[in-house]
């Protein structure tokens, strides 16, 4: 998909993206004319690991279905970039348009037009926020309400739920981080986590060297500090990196006691080496797979009328079971997925 032979169709990607094909048993999903359901999915830009997964999602559920799945996908993840892209399925006349925006406002118009041409419109991974009513439905990666008390959960679970931790995060005015340390905060609150403390929390402001800058300051000034979670992939990676050089992780040469216990978010590309040297034991994201699937499920699902978006509905994904609709018909993918040794050469994004 991310090669060509020839210069003229290097210059049509350019224009139009990169598009592949999927097509599903005839025996499948069809429309009410008898034709096969056809979905299309639109990630941010083309080349990128992350949605290589959920196109693989897609392509596995479309089979699974009978139903013709193709991508395509911007050079480039601009604002408008999809918006031809957009255009041409609506000439294709799709059953089903998935779609992972670039802009949470630049694609309402065109959006609009594929509603009014009887279109299912799903976002995944990235919505229309404020601007739902220009799509039907969204798939988010995971319920983000609940990441905090994961990530302690986790990390409890590596230090025998006892001792000094840390937090590592981005920049201090981070929406997402921010909620997700609240939520770690009102975890240790619980009795289960009444013997881990929280010395500190420091800022890495994503970027590597201050990351690691931070993350050694940590380790200089608790010397019993326990374990450090870091719910960012920059953060994440660029600790990992510092501890196996101190060679303070459990079983290093240098450890103080049992060693520090290191986990957060990432993607499993960026820590699988740590993983595997014994540097991680495991650390957590949620899975871009089960978001194709899922949106794949529920478009065929809106298309086929068995199911209507709305808060407080369920929908039964045939792979994924039960999941229930939110606020302003969105689904979750599910729970956040622990990376380790067990699974990790599973993923590659």
């Amino acid at each position: 998909m991310r090669n060509s032979l020839l210069i003229l169709s290097l210059a049509a990607m350019a224009l139009v993206g990169c598009q592949r094909s999927t097509d599903g048993a005839s025996s499948g999903s069809t429309t009410s004319s008898g034709g096969q359901l056809k979905i299309v999915y639109i990630p941010k830009n083309s080349g990128n690991p992350y949605f290589n997964e959920v196109v693989r999602g897609f392509e596995e559920a479309a089979k699974a279905a009978g139903a013709d799945f193709t991508t395509t996908a911007p050079a480039t993840a601009e604002a408008t970039s999809q918006i031809d892209l957009i255009k041409a399925q609506i000439q294709r006349r799709v059953d089903v348009i998935a779609i992972s925006a670039n802009s949470p406002d630049a694609l309402n118009v065109v959006l609009d037009e594929a509603k009014a041409a009887g279109i299912a419109v799903i976002t995944v991974d990235s919505d229309l926020v404020g601007n739902e009513s220009h799509r039907d439905a969204a798939v988010v990666p995971t319920d983000f309400t609940k990441v905090g008390e994961s990530q302690i959960e986790l990390l409890g679970s590596q230090i025998n739920y006892e001792g000094e931790i840390a937090i590592l995060s981005a920049t201090r005015d981070a929406p997402n981080q921010n909620s997700w340390i609240e939520g770690m905060n009102e975890t240790l609150k619980q009795p289960k986590y009444a013997k881990m403390k929280l010395v500190e929390t420091v800022y890495g402001d994503d970027e590597p060297q201050k990351s690691t800058t931070e993350f050694e300051a940590l380790l200089a000034k608790h010397p019993t500090l326990r374990g450090v979670v870091s719910p960012t992939s920059v953060g994440l990676a660029a600790a990992a990196q510092a501890l196996a050089t101190a060679e303070a992780y459990p079983g290093g040469a240098k450890a103080n006691g049992p060693g520090l216990m290191l986990t957060g978010l990432s993607t499993p590309n960026q820590l699988k080496k740590f993983v595997q040297d014994g540097v991680v034991k495991g650390f957590q994201l949620w899975s871009p797979y089960d978001m194709g699937v899922l949106a794949c499920n529920l478009g065929i699902a809106i298309k086929k009328g068995e199911v209507t978006p709305k808060e407080g509905a369920e929908f039964e994904d045939p792979k994924l079971g039960k999941v229930a609709f939110g606020k302003n018909n969105v689904l979750s993918a599910g729970p956040l997925v622990t990376f380790d040794k067990s699974n990790i050469d599973k993923y590659n994004f």
